[in-house]
């Protein structure tokens, strides 16, 4: 990475570390407005990071989600670590990538699926109606080719907190991108 990691990245490393191998480290909460104005909540599986404040996630092209963050690209992250006793809420903005540099990320985050996780892409539309008939393969062997559906959603960070659920009172910190990520303690 060609920039310095803001602060807030060993914090949420640590954290996850201390999850082990529970899938817990891998899942956090997206928030994003539906297309009719309404809240939607979901959890996805923490792909990997695009730069020191981008974080990448997976999706279906086809689901609602992508709809949703074409129409309104902001949304919140919320990451709660348990054993850690931690919460991270990262707020952003999808980012938009185009070209050879959205082909070569996409290309690679295919390629680091396993069989099973590369599934998902080979199942019907999200969301439409269950058809009993319908295939749903259980691997995407490798060298498959990727779908068109496979979409790379990156969340340019812009502010994170930092709830520590440990100790009396609890500790609540703040790093914002238009401020140099300098920390800012608040009231739990």
């Amino acid at each position: 990475m060609s920039e310095a990691l803001p602060p807030w990245r060993p914090l949420l490393r640590g954290a996850r570390q201390r999850e082990g191998r529970s899938p817990q480290a891998r899942w956090l909460q997206l928030a994003t407005v539906g297309t009719d104005g309404t809240p939607r909540v979901r959890t996805l599986v923490f792909r990997g990071w695009g730069g020191p404040a981008e974080l990448d996630l997976l999706t279906d092209g086809r689901s609602s989600k992508s709809a949703e963050l074409q129409a309104e690209p902001r949304v919140e992250l919320c990451w709660l670590l348990p054993k850690a006793r931690s919460q991270f809420r990262l707020r952003g903005r999808r980012l938009s990538l185009a070209g050879d540099r959205l082909d070569q990320a996409r290309q690679q985050h295919w390629q680091q699926l396993h069989p099973g996780a590369r599934s998902l892409w080979g199942w019907p539309e999200p969301g439409a109606p269950f058809a009993a008939e319908a295939v749903f393969p259980a691997e995407l062997p490798d060298g498959s080719p990727m779908p068109t559906c496979f979409e790379l959603v990156r969340i340019a960070i812009e502010q994170v907190e930092l709830l520590e659920l440990t100790g009396h009172p609890h500790r609540r910190r703040r790093w914002r991108a238009d401020r140099n990520w300098t920390e800012e303690q608040l009231n739990p």
